[in-house]
C-alpha cells in the first residue's frame, strides 16, 4: 500500500483525538478574527501544494496568534505530516536545514517559508539520531516525527499552538490556546519545569512574548523561571546572541530589560554589565535610556544596530577594565585597547558577537576620548568619520550619566550642523593655548684635531 495512502487512513482514524483522548476544539471562520487575506500568498501556496499532494498542512504559530490579536503577522510557518525529504520532492526551491531540528526552507525571492514536520513523542525515538538529551535534560536533537495531535502538545506555549486550516478557514485548537489568547495569558504546554529543562531558551521566549503581546504569565509558567535561570549557562553563546536580538529589537526593550532583571536572567546574558552597576551606576542609567531610545526608533520605523546596543550594554565593564589598567601604570590609549579586548572576550563567553559588529563596537568606543578634543581640524575630520553618529549618540548617554564635561554633547550637536565659519568660532571658544616650543638644541660638535 503506498505510503501516502497509509498516512491518509491514519489521519481519518486519529483526527480529533489527542494522545490523552481529548477532542480538539474546531473554531470555525465565523468565530475567529484571523484574516487569510493578510497571510503571505507564498505560505498559502505551500499549504495548498502540500494539501493537494495528499498531506496535512497548516499555518501555525506566531502568524495565527498575531492575526487573532489584530497584529500584523511577520513570519509564516507551516506544519505538515510530510517528512523533510517528501517536502523537498514537491518544491524545487526547497532547502533542508538543521540537525537538532530538521526543517525545510522554501524560498520565494527574499521570503522564506519555514516548513516543519509534525513532532512526535520522544518515547517513540528509535535512535540518538532522532532524539537525544543532555545530562541536564536539555533536548539536543528532536527529529521524532508524529501526527498533528502529538505536535500540538510538543509546542511551547498554548498561544503558539493554533493551526489554521486553509481548506475551510477553521482553526484547530488542542490546548485551549484560543481562550488563553482572548484572556491575554501566556501558558506553557505541559510541565513548565520539564519544558524549561528541555530548552532553557523558553524562559527568554516567555519574557519576550509576555512583553511584546502584553500577556500575563500564568502562575505555573512563571514559578520556575527564577530558580532555573542558571540553565541559560548551558546554551551556546551563538544561539543566545540571536535570542538577545529578538528580545531587544521587538519594540519593547524597556519592559524586556525590567523582566530580565526581575527574573534573574539578565546576569546570564550580560553578567559583567550587571556586576558593574555598583562601580558604575551611571552605566546602568545609560542602559535604561538606551532601551527607551531603542523602542522609540523602532516605533518610528528607524533601524537599530546591534553594535550600538552592545556598545552601551558593555560600557560599564569597559570602564572598570580601563580604570584598572590605567591605575596599573598603562598609558590611556594602550589601556583602552586592552580594556576593549578584555570586555569583548568576557562577553563572547555568553553571547557571541559577530565580527562585523565587534569592529563597529571598537570604533564607537575608541572615538570617545577623541570627542573630548575640540580642535577645529580634528573636529571636522571626526564629523566625517563613518562611526561618528553612533559615537555621538553614546556621548549623549554618557553626558546624561554625568561622565563627560558639562556641555560637551551640546557642543557637538551645534558643531556638526554648523557651517565652516561657525565651526571655527565654536572651536575657538575651546582652543587650548599652545605651549611654547623650546628652540632645538644645537648639537655639540667635538673639536676636530
Amino acid at each position: 500500500m503506498p505510503k501516502r495512502l497509509i498516512k491518509k487512513i491514519k489521519k481519518i482514524i486519529t483526527r480529533g483525538n489527542t494522545p490523552d483522548g481529548n477532542m480538539p476544539v474546531i473554531i470555525g471562520a465565523n468565530r475567529h478574527s484571523f484574516d487569510p487575506s493578510l497571510a503571505s500568498p507564498n505560505a498559502i501556496r505551500v499549504v495548498d501544494t502540500l494539501t493537494k499532494a495528499g498531506y496535512e498542512a497548516y499555518l501555525v504559530g506566531g502568524c495565527v496568534r498575531d492575526g487573532l490579536l489584530d497584529l500584523d503577522p511577520k513570519d509564516f510557518d507551516v506544519s505538515t505530516d510530510a517528512h523533510p525529504e517528501e517536502i523537498k520532492a514537491l518544491f524545487r526551491n526547497c532547502r533542508l536545514i538543521g540537525r537538532r531540528f530538521r526543517l525545510a526552507h522554501i524560498r520565494y525571492g527574499r521570503e522564506i517559508i519555514e516548513v516543519a514536520t509534525f513532532r512526535g513523542s520522544h518515547s517513540n525515538a528509535s535512535s540518538d539520531q532522532q532524539s537525544s538529551t543532555s545530562d541536564h535534560g536539555m533536548l539536543l536533537r528532536d527529529n521524532v516525527f508524529g501526527n498533528l495531535d502529538e505536535d500540538a502538545v510538543r509546542r511551547d506555549f498554548t498561544a503558539n499552538a493554533l493551526y489554521y486550516r486553509h481548506e475551510d478557514q477553521a482553526i484547530v485548537d488542542y490546548v485551549n490556546g484560543f481562550e488563553d489568547i482572548q484572556n491575554r495569558c501566556l501558558r506553557l504546554i505541559g510541565d513548565p519545569e520539564l519544558r524549561y529543562k528541555e530548552d532553557p531558551v523558553r524562559m527568554l521566549r516567555a519574557i519576550r512574548f509576555s512583553a511584546k503581546l502584553d500577556f500575563d504569565l500564568s502562575d505555573e509558567t512563571e514559578a520556575p523561571i527564577r530558580d532555573h535561570s542558571e540553565l541559560l549557562g548551558l546554551i551556546p553563546a551563538a544561539r543566545l546572541f540571536d535570542e538577545v536580538q529578538k528580545l531587544f529589537m521587538s519594540g519593547v526593550a524597556v519592559t524586556v530589560w525590567d523582566l530580565l532583571q526581575h527574573y534573574d536572567l539578565a546576569r546570564w546574558l550580560f553578567p559583567s554589565s550587571v556586576e558593574s552597576k555598583n562601580k558604575h551606576p551611571g552605566a546602568m542609567g545609560m542602559i535604561d535610556q538606551a532601551m527607551i531610545n531603542t523602542d522609540e526608533r523602532i516605533a518610528s520605523g528607524k533601524s537599530v544596530t546591534p553594535a550600538f546596543f552592545y556598545a552601551v550594554m558593555l560600557w560599564g565593564p569597559l570602564q572598570t577594565h580601563w580604570e584598572k589598567l590605567k591605575r596599573d601604570g598603562i598609558p590611556p590609549v594602550p589601556a583602552l585597547q586592552q580594556a576593549i579586548q578584555r570586555t569583548l572576550q568576557q562577553q563572547a563567553k555568553h553571547t557571541t558577537i559577530p565580527k562585523r559588529f565587534v569592529t563597529t563596537i571598537r570604533e564607537i568606543w575608541e572615538l570617545q576620548p577623541r570627542l573630548t578634543r575640540r580642535h577645529i581640524k580634528r573636529a571636522q575630520q571626526l564629523v566625517e568619520h563613518q562611526r561618528f553618529r553612533a559615537a555621538y549618540d553614546l556621548l549623549l548617554l554618557r553626558e546624561q550619566a554625568e561622565e563627560t564635561p558639562a556641555g560637551l554633547g551640546e557642543w557637538w550637536t551645534e558643531f556638526q550642523h554648523a557651517d565652516p565659519v561657525a565651526q571655527k568660532a565654536l572651536a575657538a571658544d575651546h582652543a587650548q593655548p599652545r605651549k611654547k616650543r623650546r628652540p632645538p638644541r644645537r648639537k655639540r660638535r667635538d673639536n676636530q684635531q
